[in-house]
C-alpha cells in the first residue's frame, strides 16, 4: 500500500525504500488471514465483509483497492441474495457508521461463506 501511494512525509518515497512484495507472498498472506476474519464476523461485520471483498479483488486483479472500491467491484458479480449485506457494509463505511447487524447477521454469514469460497477458488492451496 505504501508503494502504491508512493507519498512520504519526510525522506525518500516508499518506492525508493521498499522493494515490491512478491505476488505469491501477497496472495499467501491475505488468504492466510481469512479464517481469522471469519472468526470476527459477528463482532466486526462491516469491516469483515469489506475486507473479504478487498481480498477477492486483490487476488483477481493484483491491485489492493479501497474498501468501498472493492465492494463496488464485487457487488456487480454477486448473486442477488448476497448483494444487500455487502451494499449495507459499503454504505455504512462511506457514512462512517457501523450500524446494527443483528437482523442481517444470518445473511452476512451466508455472504461471508460465499466470498470465502470464491477466495479459495481464486487462490487454490
Amino acid at each position: 500500500m505504501a508503494r502504491a501511494g508512493d507519498l512520504s512525509l519526510h525522506g525518500p518515497r516508499p518506492s525508493v525504500l521498499f522493494e515490491p512484495v512478491p505476488e505469491d507472498d501477497l496472495r499467501a498472506a491475505i488468504v492466510a488471514g481469512v479464517p481469522e476474519l471469519l472468526a470476527d464476523l459477528d463482532d466486526d461485520t462491516r469491516n469483515v465483509l469489506l475486507t473479504l471483498a478487498r481480498i477477492l479483488t486483490t487476488l483477481r486483479t493484483g491491485r489492493i483497492r479501497s474498501k468501498d472500491g472493492a465492494a463496488r467491484q464485487v457487488l456487480g458479480e454477486l448473486p442477488e441474495e448476497h448483494r444487500p449485506v455487502l451494499a449495507a457494509a459499503r454504505d455504512q463505511y462511506l457514512a462512517g457508521e457501523y450500524g446494527d447487524w443483528a437482523e442481517l447477521l444470518p445473511a452476512a454469514r451466508a455472504h461471508a461463506a460465499y466470498v470465502a469460497e470464491a477466495i479459495k477458488r481464486a487462490c487454490p492451496a
